[in-house]
């Protein structure tokens, strides 16, 4: 009788993983399709054209007349630039979030990542706002320091969460044996900790590195028109110039830039950090070591805090006095849409480029996680791809691809939400991969035992496990879409125009109507990307109390 049982049981499961595969395999080709056509279609395009002989001049004469290679090294140095800054802001939040026990950790976090989902133009208008109110005595309202303060800005989060992840897995009793050896604190942590972390810091480097490498919306909004990288020369010579053979080149030559740092950037972070298994834990400061912790905090206020305050106090205050005009004049549509009907349409819009998201990245995941086959792994690799290519690029490249194709098709609304779905994937598979791993075979197998087939047994034991996790993914792909502004930049037109596009034209706008319409709208934005990472926030701290009672 149990060997009927185990055999009827084995049957089941083979039942359960054969209906399962025909539905992975159906579940891969769909990121594969959808990346095929979304991303990899218009960069083809976009390549075919830079050997199109139709145009009588090669790549070299391009960049040549362009500039590129210097294009180049000023891009490659300011990015370098930001990066280290990042770094070294980043250090003393790294000590404060990775060894102090603080009440309110949970604002504080949020606080730390909020700039990293905001949309770049915000972060263009706040450091604006910043640099033009209380640090105006500095006089650099715009160039290349306001632009690396405001890179620096952004990316504090991206080293604070590697970094501080990788000392909270170094085992405390490697430094307590060091100390106990006779080492002072200081050779303590340059002896044991400093190298584990090596690795992390290298790879976050390397994100920022990509990241300020295609950078646009602060360049454009802070650049004030001298300060020109390879993302800003593409625009400027596609749409302003009309000069698609040179924008075409040098579109090609930072898709090779791009695919190096992102290539540098995927080897340094699959370097493992040493583990021992056992977990860091913080302290509660004592005496003068809160002077330390009130030090960091300060520092947090004036990096992290400020920028965002005066964005705030400047759209009630605008022209030195205090009141709503800012607020009023989004209803304005004297000069076209008004901004509330921007946020009208950005808000569908995200939504509808999160649906597309959550499911292309979800399903992107599962082939991941569960499935080592070619398709799955092509259309994984495409469907992350675009986290390291330049938005700018993509949307030129859509200008090209959408004039082969007729109006009706061109100028359909969809396009620009399958284009934020496109840059929200990536964020989602982040987030669900690790969250579907997991997820113990075990109670798959028990599932397929008792019955229930491949689709049925991911919807009741993957998807309930990682339900939480999936609401992140979800959250985040909605801050995402909704501020995206580099490839929209090329594809909004009259009824397409999204929030951060109309923030971008407003502050290019004369007039101080335009400019409180558009700090206005930037708290809006902020307002909304705070809401979402407090809950996210929120939900994983929950879910961290939940392990633990569990474990008690």
């Amino acid at each position: 009788m149990a060997h009927a049982v185990a055999r009827d049981g084995e049957t089941l499961r083979f039942r359960s993983r054969g209906a399962f595969g025909l539905a992975r395999g159906f579940g891969a080709l769909v990121p594969l399709v959808f990346t095929a056509v979304v991303f990899a279609w218009p960069l083809g395009v976009l390549v075919m054209r830079a050997f199109d002989d139709d145009d009588a001049t090669t790549l070299s004469q391009s960049w040549s007349r362009t500039g590129a290679l210097g294009l180049l090294g000023v891009t490659a140095l300011q990015a370098a630039v930001s990066a280290v800054a990042a770094l070294v802001v980043a250090a003393p939040i790294v000590w404060l979030m990775s060894r102090a026990k603080l009440p309110g950790t949970g604002l504080l976090r949020v606080i730390v990542t909020l700039p990293f989902v905001l949309p770049t133009v915000v972060v263009g208008v706040a450091f604006r706002a910043v640099f033009d109110g209380p640090l105006a005595f500095l006089g650099v309202e715009q160039g290349w320091t306001s632009i690396i303060a405001a890179h620096t800005f952004l990316n504090v989060a991206v080293v604070v969460r590697v970094v501080s992840a990788a000392w909270q897995r170094v085992d405390p009793r490697q430094v307590a044996a060091a100390r106990a050896l006779g080492a002072s604190p200081t050779r303590a942590f340059l002896d044991v900790v400093a190298p584990r972390l090596l690795p992390a810091v290298a790879a976050a480097f390397a994100l920022i590195f990509l990241f300020c490498s295609t950078s646009y919306g602060v360049v454009v909004i802070l650049g004030g028109g001298t300060a020109h990288t390879l993302e800003t020369e593409i625009y400027l010579q596609g749409i302003g110039y009309a000069r698609l053979p040179d924008a075409v080149a040098l579109s090609v030559l930072q898709i090779g830039v791009v695919l190096a740092a992102l290539a540098v950037a995927r080897l340094l972070g699959s370097a493992r950090v040493p583990q021992s298994g056992t977990t860091s834990h913080a302290e509660r400061p004592r005496g003068i070591g809160w002077i330390a912790v009130i030090a960091v905090l300060a520092w947090i206020g004036v990096w992290l805090v400020l920028p965002i305050a005066t964005l705030v106090v400047r759209s009630l205050r605008p022209g030195g006095h205090w009141g709503l005009v800012g607020y009023r004049a989004m209803f304005d549509d004297t000069y076209g849409e008004s901004a509330v009907a921007s946020l009208r349409y950005s808000v569908t819009s995200a939504f509808l480029a999160t649906a597309i998201a959550v499911v292309v990245g979800l399903l992107t995941a599962a082939t991941l996680t569960r499935s080592g086959g070619l398709v799955a792994r092509t259309g994984a690799v495409l469907a992350i791809l675009p986290l390291g290519i330049s938005a700018v690029t993509l949307g030129f490249g859509y200008t090209l691809a959408l004039a082969e194709l007729p109006y009706e098709v061109a100028a359909s609304p969809l396009i620009v939400p399958c284009v934020q779905a496109l840059i929200a994937i990536p964020v989602v598979v982040g987030v669900m991969v690790p969250a579907l791993e997991q997820v113990p075979p075990r109670l798959r197998d028990a599932a397929a035992t008792l019955g229930a087939r491949g689709p049925r047994v991911f919807v009741t034991v993957d998807l309930r496990l990682t339900a939480k996790s999936l609401a992140a993914a979800a959250a985040f792909a909605f801050v995402m879409a909704i501020g995206e502004f580099g490839a929209t930049t090329f594809l909004a037109r009259a009824n397409t125009t999204t929030l951060p596009v109309l923030i971008g034209s407003l502050m290019g706008r004369p007039g101080a109507d335009n400019y409180a319409a558009a700090m206005a709208a930037s708290v809006l934005l902020v307002a909304v990307s705070a809401v979402v990472v407090a809950a996210v926030e929120f939900a994983a701290r929950t879910r961290t109390g939940d392990r633990r009672r569990k474990r008690c």
